[in-house]
């Protein structure tokens, strides 16, 4: 079965079941198990002079792994490829979790900031309704990139193994690719890894929404707001989204109690939006993936 093939079956399975909570109760989910061995390595190697050398090993070290179990899996046979896949892609899983944003939103402003809290890492307290909105749409946009779209991507060229290698790396980053006191030089190669491996994604993320959102001169607008984000890709969707809601984007917050002076994403966009544009976001995602199912059915029968 070709990859292309393979990866529209799992999109359709990720799609309708999401993450079964009855099955992640009595298994630990692959991400998981990723997150483990990255939080091994950090205890075990993340000490003494030269971290930057040691935390490139390290990730060489986890990447290489995750490759040869995603080989040893996909030589099973082509269900367990696809059902791999299925479980490492997480666009259903993003969408419940943005959706939840906009119904609690819509009960109460401090149900929005718990809500929110589940998927951002910046500070929700004191948050309005139209940063609450901001926040959730922004979390779809960059986790559409790095949870759909690059996994699909690195499927698509490399197999189980690639998907595998890639969702590592990435997991990797979450935990490590900070620049903070202790993970400044150790998960400096990893950043970087993670940097490259998502910069077609990224990009590739930015065109299905943009696609499927079109508006005159938009692409104009994403390319020139996309660069003022803080990462080389994950201004990219996020501008994207902006663009195809007609919503401005970003703009000052607050993490660790350190407010930052962000610059706003398509600042002629809207400002004071709410539950009302979280559910467009979401729309938008289902939008941005049926295309992408759609790029893999014509791939598998070209």
């Amino acid at each position: 079965m070709s990859h292309a093939l393979a990866l529209l079956l799992a999109l359709g399975l990720d799609a309708v079941f999401g993450e079964p909570e009855t099955v992640w109760k009595r298994l630990p989910h692959p991400a998981v198990l990723m997150g483990r061995a990255v939080g091994w390595v950090d205890r075990m190697m993340n000490h003494g002079q030269g971290r930057v050398v040691t935390g490139a090993l390290a990730i060489a070290a986890l990447t290489a792994a995750a490759w040869l179990v995603g080989s040893l899996l996909a030589r099973i046979g082509w269900p367990v490829e696809v059902l791999g896949a299925a479980v490492l892609l997480a666009q259903r899983s993003l969408v419940d979790h943005v959706r939840a944003v906009a119904d609690a939103l819509s009960l109460s402003v401090a149900d929005g900031r718990a809500t929110v809290a589940k998927i951002v890492g910046r500070d929700t307290v004191g948050m309005d309704a139209p940063r609450i909105a901001r926040a959730a749409i922004e979390s779809a946009a960059e986790n559409f990139s790095d949870g759909v779209v690059a996994p699909a991507f690195w499927f698509l060229v490399a197999g189980l193994p690639g998907l595998m290698a890639y969702k590592m790396v990435n997991t990797a980053d979450s935990m490590i690719g900070y620049r903070t006191p202790r993970h400044e030089q150790f998960g400096k190669a990893t950043a970087k890894l993670d940097d490259l491996l998502n910069w077609i994604p990224a990009r590739v993320s930015a065109l299905l929404l943009f696609l499927t959102r079109h508006s005159r001169g938009g692409w104009e607008t994403i390319a020139r707001d996309a660069r003022l984000h803080r990462s080389p890709n994950a201004g990219w969707p996020e501008a994207a989204m902006a663009v195809g809601l007609g919503v401005a984007l970003s703009g000052p917050r607050s993490y660790h109690g350190e407010m930052r002076d962000e610059p706003f994403v398509n600042d002629e966009g809207r400002h004071e939006i709410g539950a009302g544009e979280i559910d467009d976001a979401v729309g938008s995602l289902w939008r941005a993936w049926a295309a992408l199912a759609a790029a893999m059915l014509l791939i598998a029968v070209i």
